[in-house]
């Protein structure tokens, strides 16, 4: 399909189908993105119901122009706005419709964003950074060009881009791993758009693997448990003196316009009767909603996560890149991270046999909150690693934590590094500086020079067999790398062998074999 030059009738229609059809195919990856300001598991449910509304109007209004299907878009979606990120969406196609003139091109379009930035900032009692709100403030900014396309295609890459910023912004959403679950569903919003206008998909942000957390909130403190919502008829005086009273009752609080003194709100408290007395005495309050967070069941995805805990920070990028999440060595920050993962299952790694109790207890602590976890002892971080590369969440989950088991009790390991004092060891006296090669922990080579030492560790574990060598080095020893790869495949050929460079390495280096 060829790219339009204005903005009609006909394509807000295609753009409210496209929006809808985008969010419902991502409505999981959203739900599993809320984490701020506390996690949540209904912003991309909230979204797509807030875009059916919007959709369902434009398609059964009576037809008319460009001026009464926008007005159909926004007031639909105003009216069936849902949560607080449904009422900031509504508020963003209700900027649309009021600034689009009769035949709308690129620059009218541009400064139609911005009024949507303005409304949806407006709508927010308390406005964050890093947010949806910091997305289509980004993506009004970046509306730049001529055409129509190239505003929707600035507008949503701009979207994009600073949806990869929210992390950097909140720093709940980095510790998460995740970007803002609002800001993803407005930029399905605005890629939808760009498409419509320019013929052709804008894809502007690829999913993201998520985290998700058990607490069914979209929004605001813990110190609520309520979320009250309704559609009021009132004046603006009225309103102006609700938004006050409701602010002193709770948080999270959104009240927009739908045009023609109709009013949505949105606030969490704990007096419920106090916020629906407060409409009464505003107007007249209808479609009255109020949600228990309390009531609402934990949600798991499918699959297993992996905790590493404490592997050292060495090998902790290596852990990463495999969607590890590796976190320090307590209770509390292993139980975080498997709540946090949202599955209904997770294995745990301690990074050593004297954290493999206090892995236990964190696990006894996250079966209590409903998670199948187990604990497979390592003593070595490159047992773990072993473990991990046979990991596989579409087994049944105790014939995946055997096989990891397993793996990780096949893979006997070794470490070199430098001797810090004179002492006297399993393999005879050392001297400070000198090099120290350990088997499974016990020093079994005393030598001057690290590759000698390794190449000696190699031939003693490689002598009972092998077919997998790991060599963990730091980035600046490659040249050791190398020369370990020669050694094996000429003293040991058919054994496989795979580095890996890391930026810092707890010790000069670590050796597996399976």
């Amino acid at each position: 399909m060829a790219a339009i030059e204005v903005l009609d009738p006909s394509a807000v229609r295609r753009w409210c189908a496209a929006a809808v059809a985008a969010l419902e195919a991502a409505r999981s990856e959203i739900d599993d993105l809320n984490v701020y300001p506390v996690p949540d598991g209904d912003t991309g449910t909230n979204l797509l119901l807030t875009l059916r509304a919007a959709d369902e109007a434009v398609r059964t209004d009576p037809p008319g122009d460009l001026a009464a299907t926008l007005g159909s878009m926004a007031r639909g979606a105003v009216l069936g706005a849902r949560g607080n990120s449904g009422v900031i969406a509504s508020q963003v196609l209700r900027g649309l419709a009021e600034s689009l003139g009769s035949a709308p091109g690129g620059r009218d379009l541009a400064k139609a964003l911005a009024r949507a930035a303005e409304l949806a900032w407006e709508a927010v009692a308390d406005p964050v950074e890093g947010t949806m709100l910091s997305v289509v403030r980004a993506a009004a900014e970046a509306a730049t060009g001529e055409s129509l396309a190239e505003v929707a295609r600035g507008a949503a890459r701009g979207a994009a881009a600073a949806l990869e910023r929210t992390p950097d912004q909140l720093p709940v959403l980095a510790r998460a791993g995740v970007v803002d679950a609002g800001g993803r569903g407005l930029c399905l919003l605005l890629e939808a758009l760009a498409s419509v206008v320019g013929g052709e998909p804008v894809v502007a942000h690829r999913p993201v693997r998520t985290a998700r957390r058990e607490t069914p909130r979209e929004t605001g403190s813990d110190a609520y448990g309520y979320e009250v919502q309704y559609l009021l008829a009132a004046d603006e005086p009225a309103v102006a003196t609700l938004r006050e009273e409701l602010a002193g009752l709770g948080d999270s609080l959104v009240v927009v316009g739908a045009g023609e003194g109709i009013w949505t709100v949105h606030v969490h408290v704990n007096d419920i009767g106090g916020a629906i007395e407060a409409g009464i005495r505003a107007g007249r309050p209808w479609r009255i909603t109020v949600a228990r967070f309390a009531d609402e069941p934990p949600v798991h995805r499918e699959g297993t996560a992996v905790v590493a805990m404490a592997p050292g920070g060495g090998v902790a990028e290596l852990f990463a890149a495999e969607g590890v999440l590796v976190v320090d060595a307590s209770q509390d920050a292993v139980l975080e991270a498997v709540l946090a993962a949202g599955t209904a299952a997770a294995v745990v790694l301690p990074g050593g046999a004297e954290l493999t109790a206090c892995a236990d207890a964190a696990a006894d602590r996250a079966r209590e909150a409903g998670v199948e976890v187990a604990v497979v002892p390592i003593r070595s971080a490159v047992q773990g690693l072993a473990a991990v590369a046979v990991h596989d969440e579409t087994r049944r989950f105790g014939d995946d934590v055997i096989a990891m088991a397993e793996a990780a009790a096949a893979t006997r390991w070794a470490e070199a590094y430098p001797a810090t004092r004179d002492a006297l060891t399993m393999a005879g006296p050392c001297r400070a500086g000198d090099v120290l090669g350990l088997v499974d922990g016990d020093v079994v080579i005393v030598g001057r020079e690290l590759p000698v030492v390794a190449a000696g560790l190699l031939d003693r574990m490689l002598s009972g067999g092998g077919e997998l060598v790991t060599l963990v080095l730091g980035t600046g020893s490659r040249d050791l790398g190398v020369a370990l790869e020669r050694h094996v495949a000429r003293d040991h050929p058919g054994v496989e062998v795979a580095v890996h460079a890391v930026a810092e390495p707890d010790v000069p280096l670590l050796i597996g074999v399976e």
